[in-house]
């Protein structure tokens, strides 16, 4: 088991960001033209607001789970669930942009969004800090989850 909280920490954070470099690198080549071509709601960002929120939520991710391992109580099986919400996080991007699907999108962040309560509410047990550092998170795949929704409306 890893220990050391550097290593830890420098392990949990290359874990959550491959998560986002696969989902930007999907996001980065196969958006356009396709999503400049789509019907927006009036609420939708403008593109350069993604990036800044999505750093702030990994980094905050990482620290939540981060925080968590070193815990007296820490139970694998969550750590496993962050694992598994990493994959749901990166799908959407390339289910959404890559294959333009955004029912299919629709189901993987509802299922997304299911794993980050069951994280928050596993963290809250052990580290109180760990669930409230992945509230904007939730928050965040919440609003993207009304902005999906929106667009397949729209379009």
């Amino acid at each position: 088991m890893l220990k050391n909280k550097f290593l830890t920490f420098i392990f949990f954070l290359t874990i959550t960001f491959s998560a986002s470099a696969i989902g930007g690198l999907a996001t980065f080549t196969y958006k356009e033209p396709w999503y400049s071509l789509l019907n927006k709601p009036l609420f939708n960002p403008p593109d350069w607001v993604f990036g800044p929120v999505w750093t702030s939520l990994y980094i905050m991710m990482t620290v939540s789970i981060w925080l968590y391992w070193h815990t007296k109580n820490r139970d694998i099986k969550t750590v496993y669930i962050y694992f598994i919400h990493l994959i749901f996080n990166t799908t959407w991007s390339v289910v959404f942009f890559v294959f333009h699907n955004m029912f299919l999108a629709l189901f993987v962040i509802v299922i997304l969004i299911a794993l980050i309560i069951n994280l928050i509410l596993r963290f809250r047990r052990v580290k109180i800090l760990s669930a409230y550092l992945m509230i904007p998170y939730l928050l965040w795949c919440s609003f993207a989850l009304i902005l999906n929704t929106s667009l397949i409306i729209l379009n």
